[in-house]
């Protein structure tokens, strides 16, 4: 893991906090091995300076400006990138690094890549709603920049030569009137006594060199090798492996337990009671510590251990819940947006349409399942080894949970195998703390497939209830959708205000992402409580409102006698954004091409995380179901850094789509979840794998992200496809392609 580790044999957390003086940076400046390190800080009081250890023999001189992450530089010309986002698949590992070496001038073969560790210095670290590029694009380009440009001056002034007259081109400056050059190894000791310059001008995306192209991903050789490290490969000195046994209804209490059989088992070294901390509530549960897995996963199966399931087992039904959520739809919702009146419109439409859309509970499983390496010292402090896709967020958790202070504990972030939302939340490195601290040694706590699908959190089940009109010209005069649901804020995080709708819930169906034209419309949210827990999954909420919202605008469009795309860009014809990704849809579909008798086409378009995509699904009849045959895919997520990865999580949204669409989901019967593994809980076979073509629109617009737009529409797309192929309307999910007749 040394291309990942950061710091290592510094003061603990790898940083010396504290700020220094100028004449005292100065004096740092001139010392051997001296590097010139730029990024930003939270702070908003503009440039500070502070030490880092960049190697064991020498301090490195620090710039610190309201930019980050980090870029590090040593006299010898190494040059080091940290990246600040845990890369889980989605490519972290390259896109960080390319927005910084587009303006910095360097190659991605001259750098080297490390991971941060959840300093505060860093700013926020959590990957997720595909907010790496979006929100980094213009900060970490002008760390770059500055960067640049530092040496640019340092070079001017050691040749005494107009600052014009030098450029900076793969890692070294060049005189243009007598082409000599020093690289940026030569010059970091002048640069790092210069001021940090502010408003430098960014690049055109005509002039980009890194930016844009199709690249190798760095870090895909090690993988391919297996010199990769991820969280399952994780091992330190002295660790002790634990398998947990958590109680089926997930939230029931342990009354006791018998160890006598697992004690026998050999390595096996201690059973202990052990717990699973959530944010908003603690689990019991018991663990097997040995000196292996297999002896501590075979000490588990011998536990005999008698649970307290409480009244859990009549409450978590999955089919009780869902009859909660259509019971609420009877009831007025607190609104995102509501423009004329509704009711009013429907009232006097010629055609009133009323319809309720289902979507299931759902796992993240991710290949890796949950991991994490935990060692609770003697000395007060804390070292994490997880696959986490927030180390910043680890460190304030863990700290908490042990009630000592962030500077005490430290992460170590290897690669991620996969995560959809589900390593953002971190009760498997709480368990680890916990059986640590009790264990007095490193712990790897490493949960089984069955753990990671039958005890979640998981995607929240929700219901969409809609309602729109008409009128007798076909023109849709009403569109109405309430969404029905347990809040993410309000279980996980106690936050929700009653009366007023979930905020996230809005993504992708309020007026803002849903720009549609209805003269009169309404978006609203309605909260049912559940004991599942729940929290965020690709997509979060849109991957439930957008089968719902796009599902029904087609059916308002056939019931207005429209083609459903003409309909859309009638609808959109002031939202040019969003009329190019619906023309551009239609040409490299083909829609207006007459298809064959048994085949159909459907259309969806949403908008979340920044970025627009739509997907047009065509299916063919084959015996009692239907085979999806083609996806043609149009994303507009403004500029972005490589097109390859664009097209790799659109792809891979696709596949998470029709799986979501079309195998079962998670569901609850006396308590439990009644899928353990992907026997029952299926993903996309490769032979089940349409053939797929990804089309990116170009243009300057501000970057949004990749990892997770392309999810909602493939629901819905897919089903109204369905609709135009058979007649037959889907209204609930899943169902299975095989047996729609």
């Amino acid at each position: 893991m040394a291309s990942q580790e950061v710091n290592k044999k510094s003061d603990g957390q790898g940083v010396a906090r504290q700020s220094v003086a100028r004449r005292d940076f100065m004096k740092i400046a001139g010392l051997s091995g001296v590097g010139l390190m730029l990024g930003f800080t939270t702070r908003a009081n503009g440039a500070v300076a502070s030490v880092v250890n960049i190697s064991e023999q020498a301090p490195a001189a620090v710039l610190s400006f309201e930019l980050l992450p980090f870029v590090v530089i040593d006299n010898a010309g190494g040059i080091t990138l940290i990246n600040h986002r845990p890369d889980m698949g989605q490519a972290t590992w390259q896109a960080v690094p390319m927005m910084i070496a587009e303006e910095l001038e360097v190659g991605l073969d001259q750098i080297r890549i490390q991971q941060s560790d959840g300093l505060r210095k860093y700013g926020g670290q959590l990957s997720g709603g595909s907010s790496t590029v979006r929100t980094g694009w213009t900060r970490l380009r002008q760390a770059g920049a500055a960067a640049r440009e530092m040496f640019v001056q340092a070079a001017a002034t050691r040749w005494n030569a107009s600052k014009d007259d030098c450029y900076a081109k793969e890692g070294k400056i060049y005189h243009k009137p007598t082409g000599k050059s020093l690289t940026y190894g030569d010059l970091v000791e002048d640069a790092s006594k210069l001021e940090v310059p502010k408003d430098i001008p960014l690049k055109a995306k005509k002039d980009f060199k890194v930016l844009g192209k199709s690249l190798p991903r760095p870090e895909v050789p090690s993988k391919v090798t297996g010199q990769a490290e991820f969280g399952m490969d994780v091992e330190v000195p002295g660790m002790l492996f634990a398998s947990i046994e958590r109680c089926p209804a997930i939230h029931g209490k342990v009354v006791s337990f018998d160890d006598t059989a697992a004690k026998k088992v050999a390595g096996v070294k201690m059973v202990v009671k052990a717990e699973r901390p959530l944010p908003y509530k603690t689990l019991e549960s018991v663990a097997v510590l040995a000196d292996n897995y297999w002896a501590a996963l075979q000490g588990r199966k011998a536990l005999k251990v008698q649970w307290d399931n409480g009244n859990y087992p009549a409450k978590m039904t999955t089919d009780r819940y869902f009859a909660q959520l259509r019971e609420a739809a009877k009831k007025d919702a607190p609104s995102y947006s509501n423009i004329g009146n509704v009711s009013e419109a429907i009232s006097k439409a010629a055609k009133k349409l009323e319809a309720q859309y289902e979507t299931p509970f759902l796992a993240h499983a991710p290949m890796e399942p949950e991991v994490a390496v935990a060692h609770v010292k003697d000395d007060g402090t804390c070292e994490i080894w997880a696959p986490v896709q927030g180390p910043d967020g680890a460190i304030e958790q863990v700290a908490q949970y042990l009630g000592i202070a962030p500077e005490k504990v430290k992460v170590n972030v290897p690669f991620l195998g996969g995560a959809f939302g589900r390593k953002a939340y971190l009760d498997f490195v709480l368990e680890a703390v916990n059986l640590s601290r009790q264990a007095k040694a490193p712990v790897k706590v490493v949960w089984t497939r069955e753990d990671d699908i039958q005890q979640g959190p998981f995607r929240p089940g929700m219901l969409s209830a809609m309602r729109g009109g008409v009128d007798a010209k076909g023109n849709i005069v009403a569109f109405e959708h309430t969404l029905i649901g347990e809040s993410i804020s309000g279980q996980v995080y106690k936050s929700f205000t009653e009366g007023k709708p979930d905020a996230w819930a809005g993504e992708g169906i309020s007026h803002e992402e849903s720009p549609y034209a209805f003269p009169n419309a309404k978006v609203g949210f309605t909260r049912v409580t559940t004991d599942i827990p729940i929290v965020w999954w690709r997509s979060v909420y849109a991957s439930n409102s957008g089968f719902g919202h796009e599902s029904f605008v087609d059916e308002l469009a056939h019931a207005a006698g429209k083609d459903p795309l003409a309909a859309r860009m009638e609808l959109m014809k002031d939202q040019p954004r969003f009329l190019k990704v619906l023309k551009t849809l239609g040409e490299k579909s083909n829609w207006n091409q007459k298809l064959p008798a048994g085949m159909g086409k459907g259309i969806a378009i949403t908008k979340s995380f920044g970025s627009i995509c739509g997907h047009v699904v065509y299916v063919r009849k084959e015996g009692t179901g239907v085979k999806v045959d083609r996806v043609v895919s149009v994303i507009d997520c403004g500029m972005y850094v490589n097109p390859d990865n664009v097209r790799a999580q659109t792809e891979g949204n696709i596949v998470m789509g029709i799986s979501a669409a079309t195998k079962p989901g998670i569901t609850f019967a006396d308590g439990k979840a009644q899928q353990s593994n992907f026997h029952q809980y299926r993903v996309l076979r490769m032979d089940e794998m349409p053939k797929v073509e990804i089309h990116i629109i170009e243009n300057e617009e501000a970057p949004g992200g990749v990892g997770e737009p392309g999810l909602p529409p493939v629901a819905p797309a897919l089903c109204n496809a369905i609709f135009s192929a058979t007649g037959q309307r889907i209204r609930k999910l899943p169902f299975d392609l095989t047996k729609l007749s």
